[in-house]
Order: C-alpha cells, then structure tokens, then sequence
C-alpha cells in the first residue's frame, strides 16, 4: 500500500436504477469500487448479491464487503462476479483463518472487517494474513449513519501494531470524519451519502484526499 489515500465509494448511496450511470460518474476519481452486500440476516437490511455485481460494469477494482452470516458459502460466486478483494466479518466465522485462505485460493484478496462494539483484539491474530481491515464507524446496514468517533482509537491501534496494514473505514465519512481517520493512521476511505449524494462528486471525492 502506498501513502496515498485511496478512495472506494459505496454504491450503497448509488441509484439502483441507473447503477452503472453513476458508477461512470465517479470512476475516474475513485481508486475502487464498494460494494456492500446484505443478506437481512447479519444486518437489518437487503441489498443484492453476486448476479447483480456480475452486472456491474467498470474498470476500478470491485471490493465486495459482505455483511452476511455464513460467508464462506459465497467465495465461489462473488469470484466469479468479478470481486477483487472479498471482505466478511469477523462476527460471522468461527474459521477466519480458513475463510481467508479459502478466499485466496479463489485468486481473491482478503479483508476482514469489524463492528463499532468488536474490539481491535479480535482481528490481531490475523493482520499478517489479509490484505485489509475494514473498521466499521457506524453500525452496518444502512447508510446515511453518523460516524462513531470511537473508530479512531480502533484506527491508531491497528496502525500501531503495522506500519503495512492497508486501514479502510466505512461509515459516516465526509472531508472531516475523513482527515480525522487519515490522521489517525487510515489509508482507505469508503463514502457513500457523500460522494453520490453531492452535486459535484468529483470535488466531493478530492476533497477526502486533501
């Protein structure tokens, strides 16, 4: 991972009706694509799975952040979709060793994600293993939410345990949440209201990076 702080914006926020309209609108800006994946199970909400994202048209990196119980079931098919990096919960597996080696042998990158309530220590025995970790500064399954300031001290903590890690957060982020995680020692910033929701979203998309 570079020093540059790379942007991902959610399609969560995106217009269903026109996805790939608004992916285009926003892809020479952005670094990677998120793509949060629901089940009504883990999280409260819906959203879709693989055959959707197999629909999905753009040449930025597709990262699947799959917010569902019984992840290891959905390797297969999110890697057949297209998916680049396959990010679950550490909430949802007894295994994540075993789902992360799954999901490389898939040909897939790795990321492990955690809840506002997880602590930092459940994901400590597994930094030397993935390609990411994802800290959650809202509660999963909506978007729109208020940014957990909590997530910071998560951010440092991580950060201080590996100078490499590649540090995503999601939820909540605007110019400011945004400095605050850069400064904290993230280095990938995931927005959704906020970027699909602005009147310029390339501004909006810069403005993260400065």
């Amino acid at each position: 991972m570079d020093n540059k702080v790379h942007i991902s914006p959610s399609i969560l926020s995106a217009d269903f009706g026109r996805l790939n309209e608004d992916i285009a609108s926003i892809e020479a800006f952005s670094d990677s694509l998120h793509v949060d994946v629901m089940d009504r199970h883990f999280v409260p909400n819906l959203t879709f799975g693989a055959p959707v994202v197999r629909c999905i048209k753009t040449s930025l990196p597709l990262e699947c952040h799959l917010m569902v119980e019984h992840p290891e079931n959905y390797v297969d098919d999110f890697k057949k979709a297209g998916a680049h990096m396959f990010i679950f919960h550490v909430e949802t597996t007894k295994d994540p060793l075993g789902l992360i080696a799954q999901v490389k042998a898939a040909g897939m990158k790795a990321g492990v994600s955690l809840n506002p309530e997880t602590p930092v220590s459940m994901v400590e025995g597994l930094i030397q293993d993935v390609d990411s970790v994802l800290v959650m500064s809202v509660h999963p399954g909506f978007g729109g939410q208020s940014f957990i300031p909590d997530a910071l001290e998560k951010i440092r903590r991580l950060r201080s345990l590996s100078g490499d890690l590649e540090i995503a957060v999601d939820g909540g982020i605007n110019a400011e949440t945004g400095r605050q995680c850069v400064e904290a020692g993230a280095n990938v910033l995931i927005a959704g209201s906020y970027v699909f929701g602005a009147t310029d979203r390339k501004i909006a998309i810069n403005s993260l990076r400065s």
